[in-house]
């Protein structure tokens, strides 16, 4: 009998479930950037490889699955009602998140005692109004929309084609079919990027690692830990808690179901990145219908920003901290109600979380050049920020999953392996 060593390393390589080789490719990062300092960026063209990949099936899938999503409900009610559900959910997830990291910053205190000097060289561009968001919602040509990557115009467009789709009835059947189609080719080629993930993670956080030297984080590690520790228990306790008490579901099995994406969002510091893998995690791990998951994460990466609310709260605080200014029991308040209202403001901006931050700033009375104190290390609170943001999506999308009876609790239930 004749043994094939290559044939069972190949098979022992697929055994290993997805989120262990992207863990093992996060901490080999870490260790490769430690040891190697800036030199570890060599490895980056990896991590640019797959972050491009990913970048590749973000339009194509959003759209495809919005249209089947919307379609597979043959209900506007019942889209009109998911809806509301949906950004119910994520407003009130985002008020409990900035409180978090009020309470975090005013116990632990992260800017009492340290002195540090800023210069005014960061600034953020200006949110739009109310009415140029609005206006901006409708594309003037949706080809253009799906070239620059116009998320939230995207939405627009799909759902609108959507509902024209299930009201004409038969002669959509055959439209209806090609879109099913496509979105079951873009599924697997969401698969076969994800196979690279270990060594694109491994490219993205040697680079990382390498080009923060404890020089740059040793004053502001205060801060980034007390951001981390309130985003881990926003997910620990809001996110959990609401699926326990809510869903009537196991929250363990949602951990363990949200771990490939975690790690990708941590590594990417991207929402939208993330979002094929959030809905393979939503519709494999989690059991969530493709038509609720097709329609509930794709909002949610535009609008859901629980993540940037604590990274507010914290860092609102730090800086009050740092400048000596005391706050008002008025100005927690006016920052917990302009944070999560402005995560609806700014959906889709780039730098959304600097424009986030500027707004509640300004309501305050904080000078905004004090941004530039935490530039430095912006990028390491993004990732953080990032992941409970893709982790708040997930909930959400399961609670709505639930909530309308299109959620498999046997799939939800099941051990994942991959």
């Amino acid at each position: 009998m004749t043994n094939h060593p290559e044939k069972a390393n190949g098979n022992l390589w697929r055994r290993i479930p997805l989120w262990q080789k992207i863990l093992t490719g996060l901490v080999l990062g870490i260790l490769a950037g430690a040891l190697m300092g800036e030199n570890a960026s060599v490895f980056k063209p990896i991590g640019d490889i797959f972050i491009n990949a990913i970048k590749m099936l973000i339009v194509p899938l959003v759209f495809s699955t919005l249209v089947v999503g919307i379609t597979a409900m043959r209900d506007p009610q019942k889209m009109g009602r998911i809806g509301v559900r949906t950004i119910g959910l994520y407003l009130i997830t985002t008020a409990f998140a900035i409180s978090i990291g009020l309470l975090a910053s005013l116990i632990f205190q992260p800017g009492v005692g340290l002195e540090m000097s800023f210069e005014s060289g960061v600034q953020a561009s200006e949110a739009p109004s109310l009415i140029e968001i609005l206006v901006g919602l409708v594309p003037q040509n949706p080809i253009d929309a799906l070239a620059k990557g116009n998320i939230l115009q995207i939405i627009v467009f799909a759902i609108g084609l959507g509902i024209s789709l299930t009201l004409i009835g038969e002669k959509g059947e055959p439209v209806i079919r090609v879109f099913e189609s496509f979105a079951e080719a873009m599924y697997k080629l969401t698969s076969f990027v994800m196979a690279l993930a270990p060594f694109g993670v491994f490219g993205l956080i040697a680079h990382v690692s390498g080009s923060y030297g404890l020089e740059v984080l040793l004053p502001l590690a205060k801060v980034i830990g007390v951001a981390y520790l309130a985003s881990v228990l926003h997910v620990l306790v809001v996110y959990t808690g609401l699926l326990a008490l809510v869903g009537r579901l196991n929250p363990v099995r949602y951990l363990q179901g949200i771990l490939d994406a975690l790690v990708v969002a941590y590594s990417s510091a991207s929402s939208s990145g993330t979002l094929p893998v959030s809905l393979r995690c939503a519709q494999k791990n989690l059991g969530v219908s493709e038509g609720v998951a097709g329609f509930v994460l794709p909002v949610g990466a535009t609008i859901n920003m629980d993540g940037t609310a604590i990274y507010q709260g914290v860092v609102a605080v730090f800086i009050a901290q740092l400048l000596g200014v005391d706050l008002s029991l008025m100005d927690y308040g006016m920052i917990i109600l302009t944070g999560t209202l402005a995560s609806i403001g700014t959906a889709g901006v780039p730098g959304a979380g600097l424009i986030m931050l500027s707004i509640v700033m300004a309501q305050i009375g904080l000078p905004l050049e004090a941004i530039a104190v935490i530039a430095g290390i912006d990028r390491i609170l993004d990732m953080a920020r990032t992941s409970v943001n893709v982790a708040g999506d997930l909930m959400v999308t399961t609670l709505v999953g639930k909530s309308e009876g299109e959620l498999d609790e046997t799939i939800y239930n099941a051990r994942h392996k991959s």
